[in-house]
């Protein structure tokens, strides 16, 4: 597969007529999400997530990390499901087989990622057991999730509302736990088992519970092999 330097979250000038009134559960922008990617866009998300994995291309390179990695095949799934949802002739068929395999890959790996998620490209997901997103929560270009990574809504009640906002190469440690209405910045670090509960700068390391900024040493050498280049990285 070739990489496009356009491969992007899909926009929401090439929208496909798509019921968007019986997307009641998600945002405006994860359901414009879902009306406007094409073909092309999923072959450039498909092709960043490939390559954060060995930094190679390819479609014989696409067989071997779809057999060795199920992080890779789970994200192969929630590509294709998002795609199909928003082709009309897909409705009532292959959509639905595949969103039939996209239920069972969660049951299997304990991995509630859905696929109407707005997830920029280069998601890697190193070992799938115990992932859950919300469904309206935001996770920017060339990201790593550990296991056991919760990104989860909190209500009224708490002292950030809302859902998660995650920026682009952001890693999330084993366990860590991103709750409420906060926004992690670009190139930032979120520890195992941390609990934050409030904004990260960019370029953050943040531990804890709840998590405290520990140094600014950002992510390099946390996430690596990025093709997908989003904005500056941040220099360390």
């Amino acid at each position: 597969m070739k990489l496009s330097p356009q491969s992007r979250v899909p926009s929401k000038t090439q929208a496909l007529p798509l019921r968007k009134d019986r997307l009641y559960f998600l945002t405006p922008q994860s359901a414009s999400f879902l009306a406007s990617m094409t073909f092309q866009e999923l072959k450039n998300l498909i092709a960043a997530d490939q390559h954060r994995y060995e930094a190679r291309h390819g479609f014989r390179d696409f067989l071997k990390q779809w057999i060795r990695e199920g992080g890779f095949r789970f994200t192969v799934v929630m590509r294709l499901c998002a795609w199909l949802r928003a082709q009309w002739w897909s409705r009532y068929g292959l959509y639905h087989l595949m969103l039939w395999k996209h239920r069972r890959m969660q049951i299997r790996y304990g991995a509630y990622i859905e696929y109407s998620c707005q997830i920029g490209g280069g998601l890697y997901l190193g070992h799938m057991c115990s992932i859950v997103t919300n469904v309206r929560c935001t996770i920017g270009d060339n990201c790593t999730l550990g296991h056991g990574v919760t990104i989860g809504k909190t209500h009224d009640r708490s002292k950030h509302p809302g859902v998660p906002m995650i920026g682009d190469r952001v890693y999330l440690g084993c366990g860590a736990a991103i709750l409420g209405g906060v926004r992690i910045g670009d190139d930032a670090v979120v520890a195992p088992n941390a609990v934050v509960i409030s904004d990260v700068p960019a370029g953050a390391v943040v531990g804890g519970i709840p998590a405290r900024v520990l140094s600014m040493e950002g992510s390099a050498g946390y996430v690596s092999n990025v093709a997908l280049q989003s904005g500056p990285i941040r220099e360390c």
